[in-house]
């Protein structure tokens, strides 16, 4: 198979973006695309990095209303992404029109957590303290709304991929064991996540700020 790497190129700069693609376009299985290069760019920016051959994933999280997250992924469509996200506490009408509404061939995932909040934050915004539980239960959503993965810490992940057999599951906060953790509270390394059943691996910094961000893609995938 294709590496399960998808470097996030979490980046405004269209130029910068397209130099670190074509370094690394030969050891990842993709690169992410995010909010901040999504609104300096546009859709004229992905459809640039799309000519570099990659699968994109296209990582907006969408959470709004149903009719709008339709209409926001049927414009997406001439894009045609290879992944794309939206938030699983949208709930099920939500992901079942997103879902509807993607391309035949585009995984839509949902975020179940951001790997950057702790029980804390979690308190705060009215949830109990348990990210286990409140990803667990967002899986069982997803799953039952037809979607066809989630995006959750690779401390969730073993859970998740027992409870479904088939998902797709991304896994960002990934870091090599000598790596900086950063923003990240809830990190892996990335053998220890592939071990556990994620599907794909979402790498930034670790990637995108080495010397030699081809050579850092493959250390890493030589690790899985």
């Amino acid at each position: 198979m294709s590496s399960r790497i998808y470097v996030a190129l979490d980046t405004p700069e269209l130029e910068k973006a397209k130099a670190l693609a074509q370094k690394v376009r030969h050891h990842v299985g993709g690169i992410k695309l995010g909010l901040e290069f999504f609104m300096a760019n546009g859709r004229h920016g992905v459809h640039e990095m799309a000519e570099i051959g990659v699968p994109i994933f296209l990582d907006l999280k969408f959470h709004d209303i149903p009719n709008t997250v339709a209409k926001a992924i049927q414009a997406l469509r001439p894009l045609n992404p290879a992944i794309l996200t939206v938030h699983a506490a949208g709930g099920r009408a939500m992901l079942e029109d997103a879902k509807a509404a993607a391309p035949e061939g585009t995984k839509v995932v949902a975020v179940t957590m951001l790997t950057s909040l702790d029980g804390d934050d979690m308190t705060a915004i009215g949830l109990k303290p348990d990210p286990h539980e409140q990803v667990m239960r967002l899986a069982e959503l997803a799953r039952s709304a037809g979607v066809d993965g989630i995006v959750c810490s690779g401390e969730e992940v073993k859970a998740a991929h027992a409870a479904w057999k088939d998902g797709f599951f991304v896994v960002p906060g990934v870091r090599p064991a000598d790596a900086h953790v950063g923003d990240q509270k809830r990190v892996v390394t990335p053998r220890s996540a592939v071990d556990a059943g994620a599907s794909i691996l979402v790498i930034g910094r670790p990637i995108t700020q080495a010397e030699d961000p081809d050579a850092a893609a493959r250390a890493i995938a030589a690790t899985l």
